[in-house]
């Protein structure tokens, strides 16, 4: 766990910035049975006037919307498969009510209701517990000159970890409110994101400094099935210290549900995109004793949400501090080394773990090892890699100097992340970092060329 020391460090600034016959069939056969079995099939799903779908009460029980995976067939004219396009239901969906606004300042209603009726039009694209990553930055240049190559280097890292786990992902640069701006500018994105994709079942914002340090690891979603928003924190320290360092919201995972969208609604009217604004920056100052200015910003606000209003909201938010949902940079960084030398050694203790393998089977990879890092007692404080290490307090695209930090630590600490990151996506292609703190690879060598331990 960071340390509170260091969390309460931080000032305001500091908390934001800114997805397998050894003798074989001659391959023409092969490949004409395969087709005429896949289009056999498409037909059967496209003509088929009734499609079975488990849904659950959404606000309710919070069960997934659809529980059946379905795979992303695209039906055209008569039933014929598309691979290209993809096609929508002519039914009439909440898409066809004029009255549509995606934007936050608009209240939704019956959203389960009008979600559930466009999947019911459209059962191919539900699967279960699909997510939807969302981040973005500024709409204009970063001022520090290297600025905008971190915020390159840093969408790379959540596309390759989308790209291994099969998530879709978002990414912003437009302020989709003219006042909701800084840390604001995510609630406007993640409420039209449930709109425009009511497919997915969590929208998953991570901040554009948030470094995925472990891509072999996945949200366990099934342990979240009785809630609506994770969020990493710590609850006595919202509860009972009343902190505005109880949570960071820099990382979240909201349920695309009405519930969502009521907390959205709550959530953002305390930003300076209403008119109430400086009030709330007022009563928040006044509400926490360690915030230091009288400035109502979404962190904040959303600690205020879960004192104040507990009984509306607390029993549907997972606070989470079992693992890195996200991790304060500073605390973690100095790991990495050590980190890396651990897999290692559990990688030499199983052959299997150091097989060669193509990209598109990493997570199966993933999930085998992670019985080897609970046999082995790794932890989030012993030895396991940080899910995600996030840098408050850095501001990579401003290059505004943090006076509470030492030199070019911020600068370093970044390069040693996605560098630590890196390692285990290029580890496929067959190379690695020659060091953390260089750009430059070399060869990875890998003493099994077959499974096996």
């Amino acid at each position: 766990m960071d340390s509170l020391e260091q969390q309460r460090k931080h000032i305001r600034n500091n908390t934001k910035t800114g997805s397998f016959l050894k003798e074989k069939l001659p391959c023409g056969f092969i490949a004409t049975v395969s087709v005429f079995i896949l289009a056999a099939l498409a037909l059967w799903w496209c003509s088929s006037s009734v499609v079975s779908f488990s849904l659950g009460s959404l606000s309710k029980t919070n069960t997934n919307l659809a529980s059946d995976t379905r795979s992303t067939l695209d039906c055209g004219v008569d039933g014929q498969v598309d691979a290209k396009l993809r096609h929508d239901s002519h039914n009439e969906t909440f898409y066809d009510d004029p009255k549509l606004n995606y934007s936050i300042v608009s209240p939704i209603q019956n959203w389960d209701d009008k979600r559930m009726t466009w999947i019911q039009n459209n059962p191919l694209y539900a699967t279960a517990n699909r997510v939807l990553v969302v981040t973005g930055s500024q709409p204009s240049p970063c001022h520090n000159p290297i600025g905008d190559f971190y915020l390159l280097r840093l969408f790379k890292n959540k596309v390759d970890y989308c790209r291994i786990h099969g998530y879709d992902i978002f990414y912003n640069n437009a302020f989709l409110h003219p006042k909701m701006d800084s840390y604001w500018a995510k609630t406007p994105i993640i409420r039209a994101a449930m709109l425009a994709h009511p497919e997915v079942e969590w929208i998953w914002w991570v901040d554009s400094d948030a470094v995925i340090t472990d891509m072999d690891f996945k949200l366990p979603l099934d342990k979240y099935n009785d809630y609506n928003l994770i969020v990493d924190g710590w609850p006595g320290m919202i509860y009972e210290e009343r902190s505005w360092y109880g949570l960071n919201a820099g990382v979240l995972l909201f349920r695309n549900c009405q519930w969502s969208m009521d907390f959205m609604d709550v959530w953002a009217s305390m930003g300076p995109g209403y008119p109430y604004y400086e009030k709330w920056g007022q009563i928040l100052k006044s509400t926490f004793k360690d915030k230091q200015f009288p400035i109502a910003d979404d962190q904040s606000a959303m600690v205020y949400m879960l004192l104040e209003q507990k009984e509306r909201w607390a029993d549907k938010v997972y606070i989470e501090n079992e693992y890195c949902f996200q991790c304060y940079w500073a605390s973690v960084v100095s790991r990495f080394e050590n980190v890396t030398r651990k897999y290692i050694d559990l990688d030499k203790g199983a052959s299997i773990l150091r097989r060669r393998h193509a990209e598109v089977v990493t997570e199966s990879y993933g999930e085998l090892r992670e019985k080897y890092l609970k046999d082995a007692g790794y932890g989030k404080e012993t030895g396991r890699r940080p899910f995600i290490t996030h840098f408050t307090g850095c501001s990579p695209c401003s290059g505004n100097h943090n006076p509470i930090y030492p030199g070019d630590s911020c600068k370093d600490g970044m390069e040693k992340a996605l560098n630590f990151a890196d390692n285990q996506v290029l580890r496929s292609f067959g190379y690695v970092h020659s060091s953390l703190l260089s750009s430059s690879v070399m060869p990875w060598q890998s003493d099994v060329a077959r499974q096996g331990d």
